[in-house]
């Protein structure tokens, strides 16, 4: 909370009608709208730098009633090619995923497709922060999940290995993200404590 720093106003100043502030509540009822909406408060306040990447449609038919007119026929989604969200904080390259689950004790991992893993692979290795936010819906939980911690679960699977990531896991190898009323899903103060802590490499 900022609080005022003690100046009375003056005679002039207590005539002029105040803006109505923003508010970042939680207006969404989904973790894409939480997100959405906390990326929204990051740029208003000058934080961050986060967009949601637009997905990609494909236009199967366009009308043109008249010249200077096109009227979208019919078009349907395209297959994300890579995340959900990215962008710059601090100067570095931001980029993430986020998902959500029902499911009480685990997360499946093929809520991820294969170029996405090799999309976050990059990242990482050109030195880029790269995570996912996965939200246990039924649980009212959401945690930040390193993209490097997903990776080594992603490829153990690809070798025979579990198919999910277990609840405790993810209570091991990355962090709740608490709920706040300005700030819905702060990832940004994870990052800061990930990054200055671990050196973005979380040792589990």
């Amino acid at each position: 909370m900022h609080y005022p720093n003690g100046k009375k106003l003056s005679v002039d100043a207590k005539k002029k009608p105040l803006p109505n502030p923003t508010i970042y509540s939680n207006r969404g009822m989904t973790l894409e709208e939480d997100i959405n909406e906390t990326n929204d408060y990051y740029r208003d306040t000058g934080k961050a730098i986060i967009h949601k990447k637009p997905t990609p449609v494909q236009i199967v038919q366009v009308d043109y009633p008249r010249r200077s007119a096109a009227v979208i026929k019919e078009a349907y989604f395209k297959q994300a090619s890579t995340t959900d969200y990215n962008g710059v904080y601090k100067g570095r390259y931001v980029d993430f995923e986020a998902k959500e689950t029902k499911n009480k004790t685990s997360f499946p991992l093929n809520n991820f497709h294969e170029h996405q893993m090799k999309h976050m692979e990059s990242i990482i290795d050109h030195g880029g922060i790269c995570f996912v936010i996965i939200r246990f819906s039924t649980l009212q939980a959401t945690y930040f999940y390193p993209a490097d911690s997903l990776l080594k679960h992603w490829k153990n699977s690809m070798n025979g290995g579990r198919k999910s990531i277990s609840l405790e896991s993810m209570k091991k190898e990355g962090y709740i993200i608490p709920i706040q009323y300005h700030v819905k899903v702060d990832y940004l103060h994870i990052i800061d404590m990930y990054y200055s802590t671990n050196g973005g490499n979380n040792n589990g």
